[in-house]
């Protein structure tokens, strides 16, 4: 049987270990636990969204800070009812849940310091992410305002879509679809950037 204290042991992926994904600010706040109602599945999907993702992003630019990791169904729902900024249980690009057998994804919200700072002075968030979809399998990105904080999804079969809450606002790209902007103007946008550590996207 887990025990909470042992779920928070378990190493998902080189930098990352599952604790730091179960603290949640509404839970805390409201009295509402954030437990997995399947432990093992919620540390599958997990740990293939570490290695995938996050582990590459903080090799790269240095520390990845989690900002909104995993909710359980009911405080996910408990959110979404009570109107604290989560999506519908249901909803198709819902990324917090990592534990239901029918929806295979893991994923949450993140901040990168280092490109943090250069957007309050102005960056274009774009810049980040097309450095994402230039090296990483992710399946959904969803960029935020504040400190260009953003939603980061994996899937076993990548959507590779991204939307956005900052300016210009909505849908920067569909699933399915190519950039609009040509790879030499991508990569001119991030050509500052640090030397990429990790596996890149075929």
């Amino acid at each position: 049987m887990w025990s909470l204290e042992t779920l928070g042991r378990v190493r998902l992926s080189r930098h990352f270990y599952m604790r730091e994904f179960l603290y949640s600010e509404i839970g805390n706040f409201h009295a509402q636990p954030n437990i997995p109602d399947i432990p093992d599945l919620a540390i599958e999907r997990g740990r293939a969204f570490c290695e995938a993702l996050l582990d590459p992003l903080q090799e790269t630019f240095g520390r990845v800070f989690v900002r909104s990791g995993y909710r359980s169904a009911a405080l996910n729902a408990f959110g979404n009812e009570h109107g604290l900024n989560c999506a519908r249980n249901d909803y198709p690009l819902e990324c917090h849940i990592w534990d239901r057998p029918e929806v295979p994804v893991a994923g949450a919200s993140i901040v990168i310091p280092w490109f943090a700072d250069q957007y309050e002075r102005g960056r274009d968030w774009r810049d980040l992410a097309w450095w994402v979809h230039d090296h990483l399998p992710y399946s959904e990105m969803f960029f935020f305002p504040k400190l260009c904080a953003f939603n980061l999804a994996w899937r076993p079969e990548p959507m590779r879509r991204i939307d956005s809450y900052i300016a210009p606002k909505g849908c920067l790209l569909r699933a399915g679809t190519a950039p609009d902007e040509a790879p030499e103007a991508r990569k001119a946008r991030y050509a500052d950037f640090p030397v990429f550590r990790g596996i890149e996207t075929p």
